[in-house]
């Protein structure tokens, strides 16, 4: 059973993990027009750094990775440079006419949200398969 609930963990720890990917994604989205934020510059696009969780217990002292799931070790901002667009109009236009926009690229976006939603339904399918095999094994014991 201890496999099981390893299996369980690793998964819950991902489902986490990907939920955060997607928030990030759909934030950056939302703010890829975002010319000025609270510190006068436009939004800068944001990523999620996942490191793997180490399984401390004593079921997993004699394992060889000591590995079971994934966490969110920060969200940290893109150093990317900002865009330029042309639009002297624009109320954020520099002395030359030209605009800083976000450094955030939607095709590269949608991808991400997309990755990360293909992931989360992976895990979830691993969560009801594992319940499914909880099941069987105590149907088999009555």
């Amino acid at each position: 059973m201890a496999t099981l609930t390893a299996a369980l963990n690793a998964s819950a720890s991902a489902l986490n993990a990907e939920r955060t990917r997607i928030e990030v994604a759909v934030s950056n989205m939302a703010n890829a027009e975002s010319t000025r934020g609270p510190d006068g510059h436009p939004y800068r696009r944001r990523d999620v750094i996942l490191t793997p969780t180490p399984d401390t217990s004593f079921d997993n002292a004699l394992s060889t990775t000591g590995v079971v799931g994934v966490q969110v070790q920060a969200v940290v901002e893109d150093t990317a440079p900002f865009r330029r667009r042309y639009d002297p109009s624009h109320p954020d236009a520099d002395a030359e006419g030209f605009v800083e926009t976000p450094n955030v690229d939607s095709p590269t976006e949608m991808v991400d949200m997309l990755s990360a939603t293909r992931a989360y339904q992976a895990n979830l399918t691993a969560i009801s398969m594992i319940r499914e095999v909880v099941q069987k094994a105590l149907e088999l014991g009555k």
